[in-house]
């Protein structure tokens, strides 16, 4: 596929958004269920929440520019009974709107913020699901139709959201880093993992239609020599990325080595100095890291209809 830019710029901030959201929340439960485990004021709540509210609302703000009639956006929920893309767009702002009460509730110390932030953790996994299960139910996409499309999303987000969370409390809460530095490193490398796993299974993966089924002709012996019309299509522009299998290779090592690698290596280095800066520069790192990542979860789905301009891919 051919990824647009303002889709890759979407999910990763509001992965980064949903994270540090329920890292913020984790760390209020944490501190309610035992009082001896690290606290803080709720300045960190209230300025990370609207960090959270920030980065959603970039993302809500570059999923306009792939839509071919933004001012028929509201149109995008009418199918929320079928629709995972439709769910989406109901649960994005659910999620928004529970995020800034919760800071909200914070600002002005009312004691039903742990319930709050219940109700806004609960709209932040639904968007997560929701946003994966719009690749994963493509059947059709066999590198993105699988449960493990859902487990990265979900990991990736939780992953980069802590590590933002655990620089955040850097600044106001340092008596947090040790803990949400720990988290960050454990949810790094079960991505790791995960997305580990996923590359292994679609390299693996063989298609299922042919160049036979792709042209309707039955032959044991068939082969392509023009793509059959002199310029470009929609379809040779929209549903392959055009670049060599060289330059594939050097993005997937490139976004495991930004996404993974560095940040385990950098939250090694905070945790022996103790300096703060080796966490800005994990972050620093990383997002360009999820950047690449996407991108290239995007470009390895092999679209069938590839099969017949095959002659020019």
């Amino acid at each position: 596929m051919n990824p647009a830019f303002s889709v890759i710029l979407l999910t990763t901030l509001l992965g980064l958004a949903q994270g540090l959201f329920l890292a913020l929340f984790s760390v209020e439960i944490g501190s309610r269920i035992d009082p001896g485990t690290a606290m803080s004021g709720s300045g960190y709540y209230v300025s990370g929440s609207l960090i959270s509210l920030v980065l959603a609302g970039l993302g809500l703000f570059a999923s306009f520019f792939h839509l071919g009639h933004p001012e028929r956006a509201w149109r995008s929920a009418a199918m929320w009974r079928t629709s995972w893309l439709s769910r989406e767009v109901i649960a994005l702002p659910a999620f928004m709107a529970l995020v800034f009460i919760y800071a909200a509730a914070h600002y002005v110390g009312h004691p039903a913020t742990p319930w709050i932030g219940a109700l806004a953790a609960l709209s932040c996994i639904t968007l997560f699901v929701c946003t994966a299960m719009i690749y994963a139910s493509l059947r059709f996409l066999q590198e993105w139709a699988s449960f493990l499309t859902v487990v990265n999303f979900f990991v990736l987000g939780a992953a980069s959201g802590c590590l933002l969370a655990t620089a955040h409390a850097a600044i106001g809460a340092p008596a947090l880093v040790k803990p949400l530095a720990f988290v960050a490193a454990c949810l790094t490398l079960l991505g790791l993992i995960t997305r580990v796993a996923s590359l292994v299974r679609n390299q693996r993966l063989r298609p299922i239609s042919t160049l036979a089924t792709a042209i309707g002709i039955r032959h044991p012996h068939i082969q392509q020599k023009a793509q059959g019309f002199m310029g470009g299509s929609f379809n040779t522009r929209e549903f392959f990325h055009g670049k060599s299998k060289a330059f594939l290779r050097s993005v997937k090592w490139l976004f495991l080595l930004a996404v993974f690698v560095f940040p385990l290596l950098l939250l090694s280095a905070n945790s022996q100095s103790g300096n703060s800066v080796w966490l800005w520069l994990a972050l620093l790192v990383q997002y360009p890291g999820l950047i690449a990542e996407r991108w290239f979860f995007f470009a390895e789905a092999n679209h069938p209809q590839n099969l017949y301009y095959q002659a020019i891919m």
